[in-house]
């Protein structure tokens, strides 16, 4: 964007300033009218340039948040001046007559739309051929008018979200359905007209064709600033994505390396713990069961069937034992379990 003296050159040589005769002047324009000359007003420029930005800010931030704005000029000298703009930035716009209910009745034209697109698709996939003459004359005749008139919406699939109008006077009505819907305004507003219709008024002469140019041309650069932000900030994003989806697949990695790297020391572990464990187990005689010693059943100790001098013990001097010292055959002498009978 050029700085303000640059731009207010640049309105100046395009002519924005002239307006209309003093006697067709809109009282409510006074604020943005610098002086009167000839009988015709001056517009001022600082004015002019203040409402151009503001307007184009705006209507890049719609742009930036993906929603589509509207151009609508039905002016013979404005029409191919929006068409080319509007398809720069790929917007739809309405150079034609605007047909009533465009805006509030935009299920009806949507129907009109796809009813044009079918006969195209008719065109294309050879369907003509297996109609009759007449039939085809008419079909194209048909999509002729369709695509004069709806051709700049045929890719608006809802209402847009602001509209941008060339003289507000002569779009009055598109003017009058997008202020009923609550839709946002931006007119280029000449000294006849009532800048108060409009959300985002644009003082400049609206006749001639430079100063037509100028300004849609400034909108639409504004439009391509806010459209390339936003691709912009989908690329960051889709950036960012990848790098988090490769952050969480390296973690992911690691993770699976440090787990199969614990399980082999585990692994390890385990197979010296049973070494040891084996160990201790061979050499459990003391006092398992069956050992020869310890505190447990079958064991030497006080416990019955143990050592000591128990009936049936083991060690000791015992009757029937297998134990150490001097035995006694059966049925010898001394006492005999279970007493004196």
């Amino acid at each position: 964007m050029e700085n303000n003296t640059s731009l207010q050159q640049q309105l100046l040589e395009a002519g924005v300033h002239f307006g209309h005769l003093k006697k067709k002047w809109n009282p409510k324009m006074l604020p943005y009218i610098f002086a009167e000359k000839k009988g015709i007003h001056i517009i001022d420029l600082n004015k002019t340039v203040e409402g151009l930005q503001e307007a184009a800010a705006a209507l890049k931030s719609i742009a930036k948040s993906g929603k589509k704005i509207m151009f609508v000029a039905t002016k013979k000298q404005a029409k191919e001046i929006v068409a080319e703009a509007a398809k720069r930035v790929n917007m739809p716009y309405v150079t034609e007559r605007w047909l009533g209910g465009m805006l509030t009745n935009f299920a009806t034209i949507r129907k009109s739309v796809k009813k044009m697109q079918s006969i195209e698709k008719m065109l294309t996939d050879g369907t003509f051929d297996s109609i009759t003459k007449k039939e085809r004359l008419t079909l194209t005749r048909d999509k002729e008018k369709m695509e004069k008139v709806l051709g700049g919406i045929a890719q608006l699939a809802r209402v847009p979200a602001a509209l941008f109008l060339v003289d507000i006077s002569h779009e009055h009505i598109g003017l009058a359905e997008a202020r009923r819907l609550g839709i946002s305004t931006f007119g280029m507003v000449d000294t006849n007209s009532d800048p108060t219709k409009v959300d985002f008024a644009v003082p400049a002469n609206d006749d001639a064709t430079k100063s037509i140019a100028i300004i849609t041309n400034y909108i639409a650069a504004a439009i391509a600033e806010g459209l390339a932000e936003r691709a912009n900030e989908k690329t960051d994003d889709v950036v960012e994505e990848e790098e988090d989806d490769n952050k969480a697949l390296k973690f992911e990695l690691e993770g699976g390396e440090d787990r199969e790297r614990g399980r082999r020391q585990g692994g390890g572990g385990r197979g010296q713990g049973g070494q040891n464990a084996g160990g201790g187990r061979g050499q459990g005689g003391g006092n398992r069961p069956g050992g020869g010693g310890g505190n447990r059943p079958g064991g030497g100790g006080n416990r019955p069937g143990g050592g000591g001098n128990r009936p049936g013990g083991g060690g000791g001097n015992r009757p029937g034992g297998g134990g150490g010292g001097q035995r006694r055959p059966a049925g010898s002498g001394g006492p005999k379990p279970g007493g004196n009978r």
